[in-house]
């Protein structure tokens, strides 16, 4: 659980520092901070990817794992879902509460929050959460500078979300085998990398169809 409870802190100190700095940050000052942590998003994925013991089991999880996210069209889902909630709870609500739903949203529905906790769960490695909350904290900065104090109240969502997935790995670690969790970390590694990726605008990437490959990499190491 600690990655995630330094994603949720890293969530409310931004917060209230955006709150403190209301407009003394500039746009040219945040993108390039941002930019930054993409590198670094980049180089712990490729790290990770590197730990495969078997690159075909990562390329074909891949495959696999892409064409069943595209026929489920899970990121399409993803993004469904998360504006129907905006519409039911932002329907009438305060600009604390809106700030709120929406933030939670962000930080929630996304290939970094699912893959980190994963990983977290399953072999005890925070890496992915402590880069998520570097990348949390910086963008709730930014979104408390603009929409107030309500963005504080998101590292609870990100905290009970992102734990409850944490907490079920680690039940289902038992049963899986060294190899298998590193293939799928491997796998999780170059989802990682493609969210650097994206956040360097270099290209679109839907991460969300790409998340069964994961699991899917568990299934070959399995067979392999």
């Amino acid at each position: 659980m600690l990655g995630t409870i330094v994603n949720a802190l890293a969530i409310a100190v931004g917060a209230l520092l955006g709150l403190v700095l209301r407009g003394g940050i500039s746009e040219k000052s945040k993108e390039t901070v941002l930019h930054g942590l993409g590198l670094a998003v980049m180089l712990i994925g490729l790290t990770k990817a590197l730990e495969t013991g078997n690159p075909l089991i990562v390329i074909g999880s891949l495959v696999l794992g892409g064409l069943t996210g595209e026929w489920l069209d899970i990121e399409g889902r993803l993004y469904s879902l998360a504006q129907a909630l905006e519409k039911r709870f932002m329907r009438g609500e305060s600009q604390i509460g809106q700030a709120f739903v929406t933030t939670s949203l962000i930080y929630c529905v996304g290939a970094m929050a699912i893959t980190g906790s994963l990983e977290s769960g399953l072999t005890g490695n925070h890496a992915t959460l402590f880069a998520k909350a570097m990348l949390d904290g910086v963008s709730a900065i930014v979104f408390a500078s603009t929409m107030g104090v309500g963005v504080v109240f998101s590292a609870v969502a990100v905290f009970f979300y992102q734990g409850g997935i944490t907490l079920l790995a680690g039940t289902i670690a038992q049963w899986l085998t060294a190899a298998a969790i590193r293939e799928m970390s491997a796998t999780g590694g170059l989802l990682i990398l493609a969210i650097g990726i994206n956040i360097l605008e270099l290209k679109k990437i839907r991460l969300g169809n790409l998340l069964p490959a994961m699991f899917y990499a568990v299934v070959l190491t399995q067979l392999f």
